[in-house]
């Protein structure tokens, strides 16, 4: 007896607590309780919706009985388990692969990759529209970019096994681990017809967000090279970010600081590159300081969009250094989210050219929330449009004004010193 009203109290606590998490993450909730047949009856209206159906948590409740009093192995029956999967079913029916659940170990996984130092491979992970695990960008200087691993890489099987079914958070889990352990992927690359294996020794990642360099190049038609005391040469400011994290503004601040003096004496100043390409996002707030180094005051540099349609700008929030400056912003597929703000800011405020390749196409945003037990939930709260209003999301992207595609024969000779065909492309470009 004692068992059976231990399980029942159970069932109530899990109900209430999923009815609580569904009111405080969409907030516009309508919950009428009641008691049928011994059993709590949960029905919930959306008040944003019209003529929306109500839903009876019985059918849940029943379903969560059975298994308790029939599965064959109780020793397989685990609350926590059961409770967070149950949300994660519930928020896999959006059909929107942004919007998650995390449980305690992989949400404090996602807030030291924010912070700037994790264990693990070092990529950034998504669902496509297919729901198949997907790399959105391997992170600069991590196992994963070491081994070959590649934005829009398809990840099928994790060391054997099938990823097929896997919400993000599983795939997160079984691809995260402890520095100097091994884990097998299988993946398909973009335009590739077979699967290969590629081995990776986890490490810990301490992730520098922002890079930077001051360098003279001479041009002569079509090719750039770099040069060391030349009176008849361009200079050029370098600006990499490889994510939008907790220190990033930090860190792009102290770039900066270094390189305006350079700038400034300069007698042959060229322009600024900014480089995004994959790099998967992060912050919101950061890609706005960032984009105000380059927009002047009172512009916009993203539109928040809800489910009502309305617009909020997020306009340029401090006074910037290089407003003046001819910037070109490099983009590929693994440019995402916040990348994608800052690039698409720069375009639409005519302060910038796009070179490279067609960014990701993530156009929505997530507000992260902490909830019971060191868990989160991520929730998509709103698309962001460019300030021209364009909505960059799935197989939309950001395109180019000037195509260059990533020439690996072309850049062979040029990784010692940190360049490729596509940071040249630019460099031609801001010589003109």
């Amino acid at each position: 007896m004692k068992k059976r009203l231990n399980l029942r109290l159970f069932h109530v606590v899990l109900i209430v607590l999923i009815s609580i998490g569904v009111g405080y993450g969409f907030g516009r909730f309508q919950i009428n309780a009641r008691w049928e047949n011994f059993r709590p009856i949960l029905e919930i209206k959306n008040q944003d919706v019209p003529n929306a159906q109500s839903l009876d948590m019985g059918l849940f409740y029943t379903v969560l009985s059975e298994v308790n009093e029939k599965y064959y192995d109780k020793t397989k029956i685990d609350a926590t388990k059961m409770l967070y999967g149950a949300i994660s079913g519930m928020l896999s029916s959006l059909d929107d692969p942004y919007t998650s659940f995390f449980p305690p170990k992989e949400n404090e996984g996602f807030k030291t990759q924010l912070a700037g130092e994790f264990s693990g491979i070092g990529a950034e992970l998504s669902l496509n529209e297919d729901n198949q695990v997907t790399v959105v960008a391997p992170l600069d200087g991590s196992p994963a970019k070491s081994a070959g691993i590649r934005s829009g890489d398809i990840i099928a099987k994790v060391d054997g096994e099938s990823t097929a079914g896997w919400d993000l958070p599983k795939a997160v889990e079984n691809i995260r681990g402890e520095r100097g352990t091994t884990v097998t992927l299988t993946v398909l690359h973009d335009d590739a017809q077979d699967l290969v294996d590629i081995e990776i020794v986890r490490d810990v990642i301490e992730l520098e967000s922002v890079t930077s360099w001051f360098r003279s190049f001479s041009c002569n038609g079509s090719s750039c090279q770099e040069v060391v005391d030349c009176t008849n040469c361009v200079d050029i400011a370098y600006l990499r970010l490889s994510q939008f994290g907790e220190k990033t503004n930090d860190e792009w601040m102290n770039k900066v600081n270094k390189l305006m003096p350079q700038i400034t004496s300069s007698n042959n100043f060229g322009g600024v590159i900014v480089d995004v390409r994959s790099n998967p996002g992060g912050i919101l707030d950061d890609a706005v300081y960032i984009a105000s180094e380059f927009i002047p005051s009172g512009k916009t540099v993203v539109i928040q969009e809800d489910g009502r349609g309305r617009r909020v700008p997020l306009n340029v929030e401090r006074t910037g250094v290089m407003l003046d400056l001819p910037v070109i912003v490099l983009t590929n597929k693994g440019s995402a989210s916040a990348s994608e703000i800052l690039a698409g800011a720069l375009r639409d405020n005519g302060r910038a050219t796009l070179l490279g390749e067609k960014s990701f196409g993530k156009g929505t945003i997530q507000q992260p929330v902490d909830v019971a037990d060191g868990a989160s939930v991520h929730v998509s709260v709103a698309k962001w449009l460019t300030p021209n209003g364009n909505w960059v999301n799935a197989t939309e992207g950001l395109d180019p004004d000037i195509l260059v595609e990533y020439d690996a024969s072309a850049s062979a000779d040029l990784e010692e010193k940190e360049l490729d065909n596509q940071i040249i492309r630019a460099v031609q470009e801001l010589s003109r």
